[in-house]
């Protein structure tokens, strides 16, 4: 017999599993994390199974390739996030960091310290290996989390969560601070429970990432597209220049950090664009350019006012060339989406104003945008990349999964001391 449990229920117990978390020690936080790392490890054929399945049926509807990369989970792929799962128990807890230590006046003590969200929805797309990531920092960060994986991962975010469900039932972290929501209707639902839900984290298109913002009263981390650039300076290091491009683009253009427009200063195009192109054919990509690019590069298609702004996720690559550093810095802060850009120069003084100017949550100099994403910032994983300007921006690891509480503690302190004509004056003093 089959119980149906409602959602309203089912956050009501994420969010008792969490308040349990958010006392626990560190070194429980981290024998919680190693148990469903081994969990993980031991239902690996089942895990990699379920995935094929899911693969087998995307295709058949007519996935497109950018979503199906992102859904294929191997062993590779697989070993590779349980190991991104154990770093994260390596890393500081950011649970009880005392943030401000202050004496008000003698025996009366204030601390600013840091403490856990609560419970976390986390809607994205289809891809599996974001349920371990996830799923690790929230234990870490002593929190709940509703996850709500695409329809195409549906049986993969299953096994995971089942498996990691099994790995805390052995640990402190009561199982309950894992959940999983596999239809379209629960994630409705899921935006009215503002009572139990404490932060919406959505990944996706940009137009679900607004539609969750305003259907829901809980605050949302707004995650959307990637629309990354590389700009490639008149001063820059040819070598450097073609290097950067290429892997930015071609090193796995699923994700949200990939290059999607490429902006060439007109001094160096001739001599860039006809050194880039060769490797960029050889790796397949598609280019499509102004009408500069294309007197250099007659090959290339036209580009339109929709490229500009478009998040290929594909073997796809806009060009246009720009006559100075100051046009390249209008057209990405115009066509941009706040993610990641990169200039590649020689010229500090280019790279600082391009550093300075660029409104974006990653900014670069003479390095591939790849390198947006929080394992590579040494954050362990990450629930998502935030493009809005109020923090945590970009790769969103531990410290953008908590907030803080103040503490006074005092010996029978009352406020009436402090005021009046002979009101007794506050010490401030920082301990």
């Amino acid at each position: 017999m089959i119980i149906e449990v409602s959602l309203t229920e089912i956050a009501k117990t994420t969010r008792q599993a969490a308040q349990k978390s958010a006392g626990l020690s560190t070194e429980a936080k981290n024998q919680a994390i190693e148990a469903v790392a081994q969990a993980l490890e031991t239902a690996a054929p089942k895990i990699i199974a379920a995935n094929k399945l899911d693969c087998q049926i995307a295709q058949t509807n007519g996935i497109a390739k950018p979503l199906y990369n992102r859904l294929k989970m191997d062993e590779a792929k697989l070993n590779s996030a349980i190991a991104g799962l154990r770093n994260v128990s390596i890393l500081a807890d950011p649970v009880g960091v005392v943030q401000i230590h202050r004496e008000l006046d003698e025996g009366l003590i204030l601390k600013r310290m840091t403490c856990p969200l609560g419970v976390i929805g986390v809607v994205f797309e289809a891809r599996p290996d974001a349920v371990i990531q996830i799923s690790a920092l929230a234990i870490k960060s002593g929190n709940g989390v509703i996850l709500k994986g695409g329809k195409e991962a549906t049986n993969s975010c299953q096994e995971l969560v089942t498996a990691i469900r099994q790995g805390l039932a052995t640990t402190s972290v009561n199982p309950d601070a894992v959940q999983l929501l596999t239809t379209r209707e629960e994630t409705l639902e899921l935006l009215k429970l503002d009572k139990y839900v404490n932060l919406i984290i959505p990944r996706g298109s940009n137009s679900f990432v607004k539609f969750v913002q305003e259907n829901t009263q809980i605050p949302v981390l707004g995650h959307a597209e990637g629309i990354c650039h590389v700009y490639v300076d008149k001063s820059a290091d040819i070598q450097k220049a073609v290097a950067v491009t290429v892997d930015a683009k071609t090193q796995y253009p699923a994700a949200c950090n990939a290059v999607e427009t490429l902006l060439v200063h007109t001094d160096i195009a001739d001599k860039f664009l006809t050194q880039v192109f060769p490797m960029m054919e050889k790796h397949q990509v598609e280019l499509l350019g102004d009408a500069a690019t294309r007197k250099i590069l007659p090959s290339a298609k036209v580009a339109t006012e929709v490229d500009w702004a478009t998040e290929y996720s594909d073997l796809v690559l806009s060009i246009k060339v720009v006559d100075n550093l100051e046009s390249a810095i209008a057209h990405i802060n115009t066509y941009g989406s706040g993610h990641t850009d990169a200039i590649v120069t020689e010229d500090r003084e280019a790279a600082e104003l391009f550093l300075a100017q660029i409104d974006a949550a990653g900014v670069f100099h003479n390095c591939s945008t790849r390198f947006s994403d929080g394992f590579r910032y040494g954050f362990g994983a990450e629930v998502g990349i935030s493009t809005q300007k109020m923090p945590p921006r970009g790769p969103v690891g531990l410290e953008g999964l908590v907030t803080y509480k103040y503490q006074v503690v005092g010996d029978g302190h009352i406020a009436a001391t402090y005021s009046g004509d002979r009101a007794q004056a506050f010490t401030h003093r920082d301990l």
